[in-house]
């Protein structure tokens, strides 16, 4: 039976803290970061005398489970400041010692430890389980070693990320096992390469990844899907450079913020210029460049195009994340009373879009500012209350019941975010609508009103697919990699048995060209056999094979990728299939 959420959080939790005590017995001198619970199980960071091999994470998950089967205890102690700092300078753990600052900072007097077995003592706020035995030890799996900055600061140590998985029964973490060596079969650089869509060159640096004709195609097919969808609701296309002088990032309040993100460009006379990292600044002087008038509102500007931002080199990995990132942008400038039928008309696009592609949504987040933390925002509490509000209602009117995630809002604003889960049963942050009361403020856009007079505009950031690189890196292994016929680069082979059929055959092409499916011929010396081979390896939906009956009847043996051997048809009932 699946255990509460609350009781495997702390099963995960006390995991973690069993992974610290056997490195620690395991690899005396090694020292502790921080152990919190993910997802699927947990990890911790910390900083070992030499460093970790595949080897060593299988010696300490044996003894993990070993310490487990002794039933120690979790007991909690609370003491003073200065007692922690204390113990955990006696106990060499200079990182723990920081967190006992950062704790002292927010005006505390005491911090919480919990100690397990005789030995092990750990600066924790629990919860924990009461004893060992309440950790699942055959649902227990250490599975990678990572890195990882000490806090997240690329200017701090980099310290060892040891992850493991915690379920609740064997047969969930056998299910998750299972799910992990066919998401190795579908990993999307494996099938990038097989598929010949991208690749990386190290002459040009990581990150930056280069399209080959199949994969530009691919892009190019799933784009024009999203300005379909846009272009019946009353989009405009339009076009920016890809620099801009800093002052338009002082302006929006991007350069304050992120400038240590920016790719920086220095110009003739020593002007300083950025690589863009988003969009809606320049989009707002397009807006302003004439007065509007309430008749012409909203205003609907869309453009696919290129941002950089300046990743750490650690965190790039494939195409799901890089230096140069495609989004396909658009943002409406509207009035408040437009604002409800601007935000539907978005997530009905969004909805449309990923249904498309057989993924469904499993949750829909609200993410909001943090109080406390409003020198990381753009604008006043209250503007920010008004939008949140305004959100919420929306989302209560679309019938969802969003979660809401304070922190997690974007520079300016807060922002509806869909997570979609895939074929695999994985979760992926993919499409935004983010709604801006700030920007309109820091550029003073507005509209004429019936009044004659001046009306302060509100903003909808909208991107659909969001970033191409990110949605054909999870399209690929959603799919695994058997792209829809509507989106795959080359959607039917033709294959002649021999050269005698190779007119028959080009003239199939032909057809099939001027019906507007995207046709090859495979003609090659190779055996029939292997260019099937090769067929199915690249995944195309159809082989048509043609031999002498097929010439002499007008047919098509027809092979899907999806369905197998279907059959002998008429050219023209295969297109009608089509």
């Amino acid at each position: 039976m699946t255990m509460s959420h609350d009781t495997l959080f702390a099963q995960r939790h006390s995991a973690a803290h069993l992974l610290a005590l056997a490195t620690l017995e395991l690899f005396p001198g090694t020292q502790l970061g921080t152990g919190p619970v993910t997802d699927n199980g947990f990890y911790y960071d910390m900083k070992t005398p030499t460093p970790l091999t595949d080897a060593d994470l299988k010696k300490i998950e044996k003894l993990m489970k070993k310490r487990a089967a002794q039933n120690l205890d979790f007991v909690r102690e609370e003491l003073s400041l200065e007692e922690a700092r204390a113990l955990f300078r006696d106990l060499d753990q200079p990182y723990k010692l920081e967190l006992i600052d950062k704790i002292a900072a927010t005006g505390a007097t005491t911090v919480s430890v919990y100690r397990t077995g005789e030995h092990f003592v750990d600066l924790c706020e629990g919860p924990h389980v009461a004893n060992t035995k309440d950790i699942p030890r055959d649902a227990l799996k250490l599975i990678r070693l990572g890195g990882a900055y000490w806090q997240a600061d690329e200017n701090n140590d980099q310290l060892t990320r040891v992850t493991g998985v915690l379920f609740s029964t064997k047969e969930e973490l056998d299910a998750y096992q299972q799910m992990l060596r066919e998401a190795a079969k579908r990993d999307h650089r494996k099938l990038g390469k097989e598929l010949d869509l991208f690749t990386f060159s190290e002459l040009v640096g990581p990150g930056l990844p280069l399209w080959t004709p199949k994969g530009t195609l691919v892009r190019q097919l799933i784009d024009e899907y999203v300005w379909e969808l846009r272009r019946a609701r009353g989009y405009q296309r339009v076009t920016i450079p890809h620099i801009t002088k800093k002052e338009l990032y002082e302006t929006s309040g991007h350069w304050q913020k992120f400038a240590d993100e920016l790719f920086h460009v220095r110009g003739h006379e020593d002007k300083e210029y950025a690589l863009k990292p988003m969009n809606c600044p320049h989009h707002t002087q397009i807006f302003a460049r004439t007065p509007v008038s309430y008749r012409d509102m909203p205003q609907r500007y869309a453009e696919t195009t290129m941002v950089y931002r300046d990743e750490q080199s650690g965190e790039l990995g494939g195409l799901t994340r890089v230096l140069s990132i495609t989004q396909d942008d658009a943002h409406v400038f509207c009035r408040p009373s437009q604002l409800r039928e601007e935000f539907f008309a978005v997530w009905d696009m969004i909805d449309t879009f990923y249904t498309t592609f057989g993924f469904t949504f499993k949750t829909i987040r609200l993410s909001f500012h943090d109080p406390a933390q409003m020198d990381k925002y753009l604008g006043t509490p209250e503007l920010w209350h008004t939008a949140e509000d305004t959100l919420r209602a929306i989302a209560r009117e679309r019938g969802v019941d969003a979660e809401e995630a304070p922190g997690e809002a974007a520079l300016y604003g807060p922002k509806v975010d869909f997570i979609a889960t895939d074929s695999l049963g994985r979760t992926h942050q993919v499409a935004t609508i983010q709604l801006d009361m700030n920007m309109p403020e820091r550029f003073d856009l507005t509209c004429i009103d019936e009044n004659g007079d001046k009306e302060r505009v509100v903003m909808i950031h909208c991107a659909i697919a969001g970033s191409l690189e990110r949605f054909i890196g999870v399209l690929l292994e959603h799919t695994a990699g058997k792209l829809p016929l509507r989106f795959a680069p080359v959607q039917v082979a033709v294959l002649p048995i021999s050269d005698k059929f190779a007119t028959y055959a080009a003239d199939v092409v032909t057809t099939l060209r001027d019906a507007g499916y995207r046709t090859e011929l495979r003609g090659e010396s190779e055996t029939l056999g292997k260019r099937i081979r090769t067929a199915q390896k690249e995944k195309i939906p159809y082989m048509l094979v043609v031999g002498e009956k097929e010439q002499a009847e007008g047919t098509v043996a027809v092979r899907s990728r999806d369905e197998g051997d279907m059959g002998v048809l008429a050219l023209s009932e295969f297109l009608a299939q089509l």
